[in-house]
């Protein structure tokens, strides 16, 4: 369609109402008694200049927007139109604009997204080899089948699974929460006793201080695996045999502040602001070898979402603490602490 077409087009309505408006002025002279016909052939060729000027001067000023919106496009930024000869056009353009970042925004987080399960597929993949490897190894070997070693292996391959599926649902987030209140002693303890094993064979002890009646709101599947990825940090972390892990949790004025605290090797101050990013291993990751750099990133992502602030901390060679605020926490009494308070009251009275 050519511009001169789609201006036309754009503006019949107000030819119409022109040729209504004028035919009515003529009618209503005539009504009154006007007879001269050279007037009113005057008046009409008249009205009609002014009308084909009017539209030939704004045809003109708005000739290269229609020449804009005219050409096939080839890519999004065709859509960001830099001609706005009108007060409307010139909205029209910064609401396409603004439209066109969020386009973008979304799109580059998509990327993002799409990228980073691509690399952690990757590396996955390539961490995945060596516990396949060891257990083709094992199998060929003469003699009684090591089954401690081919479990141990077959732990690392279940972990692997388990933080691909992890990564893998942390894009269904929302659809996945779920809101409860829970007991944060009851909680850390069971978490505690699932993983005990991890903690016989690293030599490391658990060190439980929570108040019996801290309750906090959380999604409990989601915070399992948060806890889990700290725990599970400070036992590989902690090499000597021996050590501690301690958990605890005290009231604040903004809530409850929940901690993990052990006793390894710390982590140094120049990796500490990227130890969230995701496939950032950092100098401890390489030390073992088996870092996926996705561990910490997961648990951040999570508290985000939860609304819960995580905050780290650690020294060399002295130990790393990791923080979870849980703003909504409270405390609550619990069944013993309010029967003893009525049989207190009741003594009392009598």
């Amino acid at each position: 369609m050519t511009t001169s077409w789609l201006f036309i087009r754009e503006h019949v309505s107000l030819l119409i109402f022109q040729t209504i408006l004028v035919l009515f002025i003529f009618l209503l002279y005539w009504l009154d008694g006007f007879r001269d016909y050279n007037t009113a052939i005057y008046s009409l060729i008249i009205s009609i200049l002014l009308t084909l000027g009017y539209l030939s001067g704004k045809y003109i000023l708005r000739r290269s927007f229609y020449n804009a919106i005219n050409r096939k496009p080839e890519k999004m930024e065709d859509a960001l139109i830099r001609y706005a000869p009108t007060p409307e056009h010139a909205k029209m353009s910064l609401f396409m604009r603004a439209l066109y970042k969020i386009y973008q925004n979304e799109v580059q987080a998509l990327y993002a997204s799409q990228h980073r399960q691509q690399d952690f597929m990757n590396h996955w993949i390539h961490q995945m080899k060596t516990p396949i490897s060891v257990i083709g190894l094992l199998l060929q070997e003469e003699g009684e089948l090591d089954r401690e070693s081919i479990a141990e292996e077959l732990g690392r391959i279940q972990n692997g699974l388990d933080t691909v599926l992890i990564n893998a649902r942390l894009e269904t987030f929302e659809n996945d929460m779920q809101i409860e209140k829970i007991n944060l002693k009851q909680f850390v303890q069971e978490v505690v006793n699932e993983h005990k094993r991890l903690f016989i064979t690293n030599g490391v002890f658990p060190v439980i201080s929570i108040e019996d009646n801290f309750v906090v709101a959380t999604d409990p599947k989601w915070m399992r695996i948060v806890l889990l990825q700290f725990i599970t940090n400070s036992v590989k972390y902690t090499f000597e045999g021996g050590k501690k892990v301690y958990l605890n949790a005290e009231s604040v004025e903004h809530g409850i502040l929940f901690s993990v605290r052990d006793e390894g090797i710390g982590i140094p101050n120049s990796d500490l602001n990227r130890l969230t990013k995701a496939f950032f291993t950092g100098e401890n990751g390489r030390l073992t070898g088996e870092s996926t750099g996705m561990g910490l990133f997961i648990a951040s992502e999570v508290c985000n979402r939860l609304g819960h602030k995580l905050k780290i901390e650690s020294e060399q060679n002295v130990g790393t603490t990791v923080t979870v605020l849980f703003e909504n926490g409270e405390s609550r009494e619990t069944d013993d602490t309010e029967k003893s308070r009525r049989t207190k009251r009741s003594n009392e009275d009598l």
